[in-house]
């Protein structure tokens, strides 16, 4: 569908930016204090360090005066109320999840389309009407407050449920009686990176905690002392029983779950988000009177490889392991006999990345990554294959539901430009086919996706998908979005996104490279972006915008790059590595002060990928790409535009106001360096979906503009 954009409205904007552009945009004065760290012998001056307090009333009179500034300026910019009128079209349209069973009862998901929260719906049957069981728009006035979590008891009769406000990480567990939709007494606070796990005989269950912070702390305090507890139906917070806790490793995250057959309390232990574990388990003796004081047996006592039950047949447990595997293999782990040497291989290591696995219908289905792309094989307990999911094309694998005893298997499928499906599989016939498909007002046929493959600085061969309308000039004057993320060992897959299908129609190009530190090629492929390897992932970014430019879709005039978290990290490292390659740099939630990341909340957990300033190796590196310690004066930045929310306590917004305020004092020339800071939000998780198409407008107005675009006219 064309998009219209109308004249006047055109008109007016031009005028109105090309008015703020002639005044010179004015930024507030930002005070810079006379603080100076020492890290094993060199002085680094940290002149905007009290930035750091976001409670502060100097901070929040910052934040004002730099909104005051930014969203202006975005107001007046062209081809703003266009975007955000397309956004709001294609973004209403019914989405789904996939259902699943608990209890003799389904339950899944629904968007109308513009509400801010998907709906939690239970019906008894696939052919059932079905009734809303949590609606969490109705939980605030302004769809700020999301379900964080859920977990239905074995009978079907409980819902236990998470909250989060404003996009924090901490949550709130309540209960929901299905049958009558009424919250029970039960109410649970400081839950935090963890879900609940139903005991089988559905009196409690089991979660993870902290202890409670104060309150000038809650969103920037360094995490310490995760705990499992037992909580029982009807029973105040405070009479929960504390299962297990180790005051002595304050670091260590412990979560818990009950295997699919009750009996056993499988507890993983990590150090850190690098994906390597302890695996300890209690025998609970009977499903139905579960002894949770029994002695922790530690079946892995060591943090080298990653270890994951997805089954168990009484004492054997089906774990997947990169233990001498680094593309990963499902193992079966004898518990009474439990030497590695014991250990017998049921699904070997592959070709391909097994992305993960789980036991339905009797047997295991498993996700492999094929170049970034997903395929999905089954075998039987034996690790006989037993054939392969037929997919509808490039693209994504993801929502699978099921368990051992289900006959069916409900998963989504989705692509750049395949909107997210949900398929049924049914075992006992072998029939795949769409459950629920999206109807969007966009069609696809004018669009192609292909896959290409570049050489980074080293030579390492890195993917790349490229999405663009059919038949485009390859003349270097295309408007082109280039993200990444390379880190975690996560892997960016295709995927369907509103957003992005604006900026196709309005004749850009959309690329998605998958950087090293990434998991789409296993272990190596990760750990190649870590620590004293970091730059490769910023070469390689680096290399894919060459990429772009050298095969004629954009040129740097016409080249914006985006990312958040750690991708907001690359966005910093890129620009400031390489400033001349790019129109426009668009750090979301980034993590940019790389010498104190590791002082707030969650974030020491990250030196598994990162390193730590606190070693003085690792602070020579760190220091060396820093974006924030990278930024020079005397140097014309692309124009930027740093994201970032009041209520984020993952990457706290210390790290976007510092190198807001460092990028403006240095910029050299007239191109803006504005922060967007977004209040009642976090790090994104749960963001409404009104606020979304705020973002959005604002990010697409933003780089099209600054890449000299002028508005369409019809």
């Amino acid at each position: 569908m064309a998009v219209r954009y109308p004249l006047l409205a055109t008109v007016l904007c031009l005028s109105a930016v090309g008015a703020l552009d002639a005044q010179a945009l004015k930024y507030p004065e930002t005070r810079k204090d006379d603080v100076v760290e020492n890290y094993h012998g060199t002085r680094v001056p940290d002149p905007y360090r009290w930035l750091e307090d976001q409670n502060g009333a100097a901070t929040a009179a910052w934040v004002k005066a730099q909104n005051d500034v930014t969203f202006p300026y975005l107001a007046a910019l062209p081809e703003r109320d266009v975007i955000r009128k397309r956004l709001t079209e294609l973004w209403n349209y019914p989405r789904y999840s996939p259902p699943f069973e608990e209890g003799g009862q389904y339950f899944y998901y629904y968007n109308s389309g513009l509400q801010n929260q998907s709906v939690l719906y239970v019906q008894r049957s696939l052919r059932d009407s079905a009734r809303v069981l949590i609606d969490p728009n109705k939980l605030s006035s302004d769809g700020t407050v999301a379900l964080s979590a859920l977990m239905i008891s074995h009978d079907g009769k409980l819902a236990g449920y998470g909250t989060a406000t404003s996009g924090s990480d901490w949550n709130e567990f309540r209960v929901r009686d299905v049958a009558t939709g009424k919250d029970l007494a039960d109410h649970i606070k400081w839950a935090k990176f963890t879900n609940i796990s139903w005991l089988r005989n559905n009196r409690g269950f089991l979660y993870s905690r902290y202890p409670e912070p104060a309150e000038d702390q809650k969103l920037k305090a360094a995490l310490a002392n995760q705990m499992l507890y037992y909580h029982a139906i009807g029973t105040p917070q405070s009479q929960d029983k504390l299962v297990y806790a180790r005051p002595d490793q304050p670091s260590w995250f412990i979560g818990g779950e009950v295997s699919h057959d009750g009996r056993y309390l499988l507890i993983s232990i990590s150090e850190n988000t690098d994906p390597k574990n302890r695996l300890y388990y209690i025998d609970l003796k009977h499903p139905q009177q579960p002894d949770l004081s029994g002695e922790v047996v530690k079946l892995i006592d060591n943090n080298e490889f990653g270890y994951n039950v997805i089954g168990n047949d009484g004492p054997v447990f089906y774990v997947v392991t990169n233990n001498a595997a680094p593309r990963q293999k499902i193992v079966a782990i004898d518990t009474r006999s439990p030497a590695p040497a014991n250990w017998k291989t049921i699904v070997p290591e592959a070709e391909h990345v097994m992305q993960s696995a789980e036991m339905i219908a009797n047997r295991f289905v498993v996700r492999y990554l094929a170049d970034a792309q997903s395929r999905v094989r089954f075998f039987g307990v034996d690790g006989k294959p037993m054939g392969e999911l037929q997919l509808p094309g490039i693209g994504t694998v993801g929502g699978m539901s099921g368990d051992r005893d289900s006959k069916e298997l409900f998963y989504t499928f989705t692509s750049f430009l395949y909107p997210t499906t949900v398929f049924r599989y049914d075992f006992a016939t072998g029939r795949n086919e769409v459950f629920r498909a999206p109807e969007i007002n966009f069609d696809p046929s004018g669009y192609e996706t292909k896959q290409v493959f570049y050489t980074s600085k080293d030579g390492t061969r890195v993917p790349m998908f490229i999405t663009h309308k059919k038949g485009i000039a390859l003349n270097g004057s295309n408007p082109t979005y280039l993200y990444g993320y390379g880190g975690f060992n996560i892997s960016m897959t295709p995927g369907f996104s509103v957003p992005n299908l604006v900026w196709l129609e309005m004749g850009g190009v959309y690329a998605s490279a998958n950087l090293r530190g990434g998991g789409e090629y296993g272990d190596a492929w990760h750990e190649a972006g870590t620590k004293e390897r970091k730059q490769n992932v910023f070469d390689d970014f680096i290399a894919a915008a060459e990429y772009l430019i050298e095969e004629g879709y954009t040129s740097p005039a016409r080249l914006a790059i985006g990312g958040g978290s750690n991708g907001g990290l690359l966005v910093g490292a890129a620009m400031t590595q390489r400033p001349d390659l790019f129109a426009v740099a668009l750090p979301d939630v980034g993590v940019l002060d790389m010498l104190r990341y590791h002082k707030f909340t969650v974030g020491w957990a990250w030196a598994s990928d990162y390193g730590s300033s606190d070693d003085p190796a690792a602070f020579q590196y760190l220091h060396a790409y820093s974006p924030l310690h990278n930024v020079k004066p005397g140097v014309c930045y692309p124009a930027t535009m740093v994201t970032t929310a009041d209520h984020d306590d993952r990457v706290v917004p210390g790290h976007s106001f510092k190198f807001a305020a460092t990028l403006q004092a240095a910029q050299s020339c007239d191109k803006p360096a504005l922060i967007r800071i977004e209040t009642k939000a976090g790090h994104g998780a749960g963001t409404p979906i009104s606020k979304l198409i705020e973002q959005v407008t604002d990010k697409w107005a933003f780089a099209r503009y600054h890449m000299g675009i002028r508005p369409m006219i019809p």
